[in-house]
């Protein structure tokens, strides 16, 4: 075989890749786009008390068992914003989306946007909430690298 034909054949397995992942690409965003249409048709607003709020894997998370069942295998391994609130006189387990998760206050009252057992949105009953505080992240070794040597230093 030529090298021409190996690269022919290299190009067409590259090209038959890439219009599968873009097919698959397009399906997962009509699920997505469908899924947050039910998300906001279903959502409702509640105040509750934030009794404690974690990061937990799903089976230790106090969701009830209908929910883990529903879940699928490889998200049971991955840990979940997990928020556990006093919605009128019951204590309830709510999952949070991860940009609310990180300004819930613990043991402050909220008014929570909810969707079934998915805390979408938060605001503070009394005040507003506060922004979390960025945390500076470490520089990786070839940015330090680049800016010694551009005289950065």
């Amino acid at each position: 075989m030529e090298w021409w034909q190996i690269l022919i054949i290299v190009l067409a397995a590259v090209a038959a890749v890439i219009i599968i992942l873009y097919i698959l690409g397009k399906r997962a965003k009509k699920k997505q786009e469908a899924q947050q249409e039910q998300i906001e048709a279903s959502k409702q607003t509640l105040s509750m008390l934030i009794i404690d709020k974690k990061k937990l894997r799903i089976k230790d998370s106090g969701l009830p068992q209908m929910v883990i069942d529903q879940t699928p295998k490889l998200m049971r391994r991955t840990k979940l914003p997990v928020v556990k609130a006093k919605v009128g006189p019951k204590i309830m387990t709510f999952i949070a989306e991860a940009s609310v998760y990180e300004i819930i206050p613990v043991k402050k009252e909220i008014k929570a946007t909810v969707s079934g057992l998915y805390i979408i949105g938060a605001k503070g009953i009394r005040g507003s909430l506060e922004q979390p505080k960025s945390k500076k992240k470490k520089e990786s070794a070839f940015n330090r690298l680049l800016r010694k040597g551009r005289g950065e230093i």
